[in-house]
């Protein structure tokens, strides 16, 4: 048995601690009863970002991306292939830098599409420019040895 590990809800951000073992059988929310994961990355903003990527103990994965940029688009639907293959191991999550400002400031986004992993808050692994998914798997796999 190992211990738990704290998982914020997506939904109403409480922070629910799930036992490892059990993150595969989708587990839901202990406060809303909502799935804690839905096979597709999430939308933080600055509302939401601390409560859900800053706390718990998953690592995760944010795409920094604007709607007019368009090796982003052309990377969405790779990265949301990748959320139905990370979680729950992964939590992925997106930010769109012209509504986020702050957020895109506050992580020194330069460039987009950047990936930014972490892992207990802190930033462990970035990589500027669109990926196809065998990169992709390699980028999260290296970055989490």
């Amino acid at each position: 048995m190992t211990s738990p590990l704290a998982v914020p809800c997506p939904h109403c951000s409480a922070l629910n601690r799930v036992p490892a073992e059990r993150l595969d059988q989708q587990p839901n929310c202990g406060r809303c009863h909502q799935p804690l994961f839905g096979g597709h990355p999430l939308e933080l903003t600055t509302a939401n970002f601390d409560a859900v990527a800053g706390r718990g103990d998953l690592p995760v994965l944010v795409d920094f991306w604007a709607t007019w940029c368009g090796p982003c688009i052309g990377f969405a639907p790779i990265f949301t292939a990748a959320a139905r293959e990370f979680e729950p191991r992964v939590r992925l999550a997106k930010v769109d830098t012209d509504a986020q400002q702050p957020l895109a400031q506050r992580f020194g986004i330069r460039s987009i599409p950047t990936l930014i992993l972490l892992r207990e808050s802190r930033e462990i692994a970035r990589q500027s420019g669109a990926l196809n998914a065998q990169q992709l798997r390699q980028f999260v796999a290296q970055s989490l040895r």
